[in-house]
């Protein structure tokens, strides 16, 4: 595995650009935001992952290792692929992605072209607790008192196919169970009322 690549920039493009590495000239993908901070010419390192088809082998570049952890993390959620994650990248920044999926702001990822509402949802659902804010916070983020996060939980539960009066007697439960979840996180609190319904691995199928 490619893990990251030194040499001279040859040559830059829009979504890519070409890196000559001891006479090799390796082509590399990377986000418009990525490639504005190199120059053709200049010698420098390039962060990459990649992805191994069948019938390809493609190198993903990043300027930085939050860039390349998201990069990996995103590609891990059904449906979305190399191409959906690095306009997720280009729209936001890897701090960015990780603050959105911490206090379930899904609404953030379908700014992204490709990436429609139930997508958005979905990449929340399951990134929740996986991704670590770069300022060392975890992602069960401090929010105002009382249930706050409960129209948003319940409009995800009825995205995933649970009817409103179902949605709403398992947040209900929930929160009568774990009196501490009230301030919790909306991503937090979505994964704990899963968890209750004993959904964690039948997510789709409703």
């Amino acid at each position: 595995m490619i893990a990251s690549l030194t040499g001279r920039i040859s040559q830059l493009g829009l979504d890519h650009l070409i890196i000559d590495v001891n006479g090799f000239g390796m082509l590399v993908h990377a986000t418009p935001r990525t490639i504005a901070t190199l120059r053709t010419g200049q010698e420098t390192t390039i962060l990459t992952a990649m992805i191994v088809r069948e019938e390809s082998m493609t190198l993903y570049g990043f300027a930085e290792p939050a860039e390349r952890a998201v990069f990996e993390m995103l590609i891990s959620v059904s449906g979305i692929g190399p191409r959906i994650a690095m306009a997720v990248l280009n729209v936001h920044t890897a701090s960015d992605v990780e603050r959105a999926v911490a206090t379930g702001d899904d609404k953030a990822f379908t700014k992204v072209p490709g990436i429609g509402p139930k997508g958005a949802r979905r990449l929340v659902l399951e990134l929740a607790g996986k991704l670590i804010l770069a300022d060392g916070q975890s992602d069960e983020l401090p929010l105002a008192q009382g249930v706050v996060w409960k129209p948003q939980v319940l409009d995800a539960l009825v995205s995933l196919g649970w009817s409103e009066k179902d949605a709403t007697a398992a947040i209900d439960n929930y929160v009568k169970h774990h009196p501490e979840s009230e301030s919790a996180a909306v991503a937090v609190a979505l994964r704990g009322v899963l968890a209750s319904l004993g959904t964690q691995n039948t997510i789709g199928r409703h």
